[in-house]
């Protein structure tokens, strides 16, 4: 009879945690927190290669600004009076496909059309009106700087491949059919090179939420040590705009009978 659940992560034998069939005890002291994440995911330990690239995925998506919708729900939050844990909950659940969530999009992208023409892969996504995702951003137009720095990495640490490199290309066609440059984005470098480390596509949400839930938590640190609570209340007259009807009398027969 099969049993209930199932996993080959990690087991107790002899009442030892082991990890991946590593034993816990031997690994702490001896595997850098990357190196640990790593082995959790892929099921063997990184090179000295993967292990630089990793950590610098991480750290490229550590942290982005107070502004993002995960910092604001997050510390919003706490601000009601909320422990730490339930603000960078808050802010985990905020990740969606227009913030952190591209990165599961633009590693399935890649995936999927990596050894396909470029040009006409961008051609076909335009016919049909479908966004790229991994490209275009907000504030950087001419180039995410986080994005250079990981394609420079990955050179540098000879894992630049057929993802990368398809990642640059569909970067080319997008501004030569549109006539309009949409910068890589962090989130398509990123995909770009854990997709050469065999990672899954569907693992792309996981990696953005190690890397951010660090900043989450130095937010709600912030938001419960310098603010007050409720402080993220709106001020209705100068922030909001009013868009409902103006005050009116109930129906007659609504109204309580004498």
């Amino acid at each position: 009879m099969d049993k209930k659940w199932r996993t080959a992560i990690s087991w107790h034998f002899d009442h030892e945690a082991y990890v991946r069939g590593y034993k816990l005890s031997d690994m702490i002291g001896s595997l850098s927190f990357t190196e640990a994440i790593f082995l959790v995911l892929k099921g063997e330990l990184p090179s000295e290669k993967e292990k630089r690239i990793m950590d610098a995925v991480f750290v490229s998506l550590v942290e982005h600004s107070i502004a993002p919708p995960s910092v604001i729900a997050g510390r919003a939050v706490a601000s009601g009076g909320n422990s730490l844990h339930v603000g960078v909950g808050a802010g985990i659940l905020a990740f969606g496909e227009a913030h952190g969530g591209a990165l599961e999009g633009a590693m399935r992208f890649l995936q999927e059309n990596a050894e396909k023409d470029p040009e006409h892969v961008v051609e076909e996504y335009f016919r049909y009106g479908k966004r790229i995702p991994g490209y275009g951003h907000r504030y950087y137009k001419n180039y995410d700087p986080r994005s250079i720095k990981i394609m420079e990495i990955a050179k540098r640490e000879g894992i630049y491949g057929k993802y990368c490199k398809f990642a640059q290309e569909v970067e080319k066609s997008i501004e030569k059919l549109k006539g309009k440059k949409l910068v890589m984005n962090v989130d398509g470098a990123v995909a770009s090179v854990v997709s050469e480390m065999g990672f899954d596509w569907r693992l792309g949400k996981g990696f953005f939420i190690i890397g951010r839930t660090a900043g989450l938590v130095a937010h709600i640190y912030e938001e419960l040590t310098m603010e007050k609570p409720f402080s993220k209340r709106l001020d209705e007259e100068k922030e909001v705009e009013y868009l409902g009807l103006n005050p009116r009398e109930l129906p007659e027969k609504y109204k309580e009978k004498d």
